[in-house]
């Protein structure tokens, strides 16, 4: 670690958790929240989720505290102790993929009403990036629509759509595309602000 990245992370004021709804290895969202941690207006950890691929199929007969999965009840825990959320999303079919509203659907649960439900007024902000010119504005739709279920603290703006996003990263997954940092750093702002006022 160097003395800039740790001067970073100890000066961090609120740990984000940032999930990426694709599974494939050089995707443009999950190189999208790497540009977030980059160019991230300041005082934001912000930790990459990597264990979507494990999490099974929703099945209420398991969703107790006693019966989930271990990467379930993980990825539970961790949005329970982060501050904020941050989601970049592919557009599949029109809507959200299945593996990323899957992980949404094990987390806004509490049937027993003890352990508290994670999203409950989380504040989340979402953003996406495909290679139509349409980019991912169903997807985050789509999005939004479960977090009013969730009663999530949503960010309205600014929308973060990357559409032609093999325009915007170079070919080492870098976002270079200076309108589109701009727009991202203005989303992480707007995020930090909701954070600040949960607290």
């Amino acid at each position: 670690m160097t003395t800039t990245e740790h001067t970073t992370e100890h000066a961090a004021e609120f740990k984000v958790l940032a999930i990426s709804g694709s599974l494939r290895a050089d995707s443009h969202n999950t190189a999208l929240l790497r540009a977030a941690r980059k160019h991230q207006p300041g005082g934001l950890a912000l930790e990459i989720y990597d264990g979507l691929r494990e999490i099974p199929p929703y099945d209420q007969d398991l969703d107790t505290p006693a019966d989930r999965p271990a990467v379930v009840a993980d990825l539970r825990r961790r949005i329970t102790e982060a501050d904020g959320l941050l989601i970049a999303t592919p557009e599949f079919n029109y809507s959200v993929p299945g593996t990323l509203k899957n992980a949404l659907d094990w987390v806004s649960t509490d049937w027993t009403r003890e352990e508290g439900l994670p999203l409950l007024r989380k504040p989340v902000a979402i953003m996406g990036a495909a290679p139509t010119n349409f980019g991912t504005v169903r997807a985050q739709l789509a999005l939004r629509q479960s977090f009013v279920w969730t009663d999530s603290d949503v960010v309205v703006k600014p929308e973060v759509h990357l559409f032609r996003s093999y325009e915007r990263f170079d070919a080492h997954g870098n976002l270079t595309d200076e309108t589109s940092i701009a727009l991202l750093r203005d989303l992480l702002t707007a995020l930090k602000q909701k954070m600040a006022a949960a607290r």
